[in-house]
Order: structure tokens, then sequence, then C-alpha cells
């Protein structure tokens, strides 16, 4: 099972573009959708109209779908898509925890992104949780210590490990200054992470053209400017220097954190200008 549900940290949209890959190469079918009253707060997440001269023609409500399709390979997938719980989260994970133990779910991997002080000139990191030592045991990701505000997948994971299903949650670092917009190279590195983890395969070809293209672009504009190449240089350097998550010291991070905040502003407007 491989699940992302949206709401909680996606920097750069990077795990919503994972998992359309995933869909799309997938051929995913829909068999079962959780009852969004129960679970959806839907004046937090008012439902679409459309609106056509007057008529109310369509409205447009989030669901949280479990969908079934099959890898490259040929391995059977289930994937649960949607908005994350705004509520009842001990009734969603009990349900979704007894759904893959009735229907023989062997793994559970969840996706998500998050911003980071990491140039795009290099591979993105990626880092790891899990409520199991042997699953830890088994994949290369970083390791992070830090007590954070949990999303509904932390949730998922510790209900699958006692169920003797194996879980953990692939988290990819999307350089602080785009992780206000998309950032392909992110979401490759999420599925090259869940082919490592899980040994599913998803070629994703169209996303790995958008990586090659949007690093074009960054470096373009970043080549015009002497503060943003300096501030992609330390980065660089800091990124070179670990194979860990690196601290950020107390003076560094204002002037990366504002130098990223000028060069998102202005690759926004690169953008908007080459349509």
């Amino acid at each position: 099972m491989v699940v992302m549900l949206g709401g909680w940290i996606d920097a750069g949209g990077a795990a919503r573009a994972a998992i359309d890959a995933i869909e799309e190469e997938a051929e995913a079918s829909p068999v079962a959708e959780l009852d969004d009253d129960v679970y959806v707060d839907f004046r937090a997440r008012r439902p679409m109209m459309e609106l056509r001269e007057g008529l109310n023609s369509v409205l447009h409500w989030e669901r949280i779908t479990l969908s079934v399709g099959r890898d490259q390979t040929g391995r059977d997938l289930v994937l649960l898509t949607g908005p994350e719980p705004d509520m009842a989260w001990h009734r969603f994970t009990r349900a979704v925890g007894e759904f893959a133990a009735e229907i023989g779910v062997q793994q559970m991997a969840h996706l998500g992104a998050y911003p980071f002080a990491v140039p795009h000139t290099r591979s993105a990191r990626l880092s790891v949780t899990s409520p199991s030592q042997d699953v830890l045991a088994r994949v290369p990701f970083l390791r992070s210590s830090i007590d954070v505000p949990a999303g509904i997948a932390a949730s998922l994971e510790h209900d699958f490990h006692d169920r003797g299903i194996a879980s953990l949650g692939i988290w990819a670092q999307v350089p602080h200054y785009i992780s206000a917009m998309s950032y392909p190279a992110a979401s490759v590195a999420l599925l090259e992470g869940l082919r490592e983890a899980t040994g599913i395969v998803i070629d994703a070809a169209s996303l790995r053209t958008e990586v090659m293209i949007q690093g074009r672009r960054l470096d373009t504009l970043i080549s015009g400017n002497d503060e943003h190449a300096k501030m992609i240089e330390q980065l660089e350097q800091l990124y070179d220097a670990s194979d860990d998550d690196f601290p950020i010291d107390s003076d560094g991070p204002s002037l990366e954190m504002r130098s990223g905040d000028e060069l998102a502003a202005e690759l926004e407007a690169y953008l908007r200008d080459q349509d």
C-alpha cells in the first residue's frame, strides 16, 4: 500500500506528483471510498462548485479513496489518496488497517516532502520514519531526531506495525527557495526511494524530463545574480560535507532564507514571463 493524504507537509507538491505518477502508470482503479461525512470537515475543505451562467452544474467533493493497480513488474498495489482526515483519526487508522490486513497487504509506505536548506544542484536527499528497527536497518535514508506534530500517516505506521505489516514513511528534502513551487526532482527521488524500500517500479518518464527542464531554468536565473550564486555555493558545500542532516547555525539561516525568498520571488516572475 502506498499512502499520500494531502494536508500535511508536502513541499513543492513532490509527494502529490509522485502519487499521481503511480496512479497513472499503475492504471489504478478506485475500489472503495471512506465515508467523507465522518472524516472530512467540509467547512475547511468546501466542495468546488462549477457555476455556468447561473447553473449549478457540478459539485466536486474531496474523497478519500482506495484504488488498486500494478507497477511495471506486475506487483499488486493499493493506493490510499485524498485529503488527510480532519477528525476521527483513531477510527480512520483502524478502518484502513483492518482493510489492509483483510486483503493481505504486506508493506505500507507513505510519501512526503519538507523544505530544507539544500541546493537544487544536488540530488534530493531522502529521510525515513518507521516504528520498526528492522525496517530502518533495511534502508539507507537519513534518520532525523526531532519532536514535531504528526500527520495521520504516522498513526498508520504504528497501526500497520502492530498488525505485523512493515511500514515506513519516505520523505524528500526540497530546497527552501523553491518549496512553494513544483519540484519534480523530489518526486523522482521519492519514486526511487520507494523502489529501493519496497521494490515497486514506476518509470515516471515525464517527471524525469521536467527535472531537466526546471534545472536549466534555475541555473539560468541564478547565473545572473552573484548573491544567489553564492548562496547555492554555500549550500553545496554544506551538502557535500555531510551524509547526515546538517545543522543550520544561528547566523547562516537568516542570510540563506532571505536570499531564498528573493530567489523564489524572482523565479516565480521568470516562470510567468516564460509562460
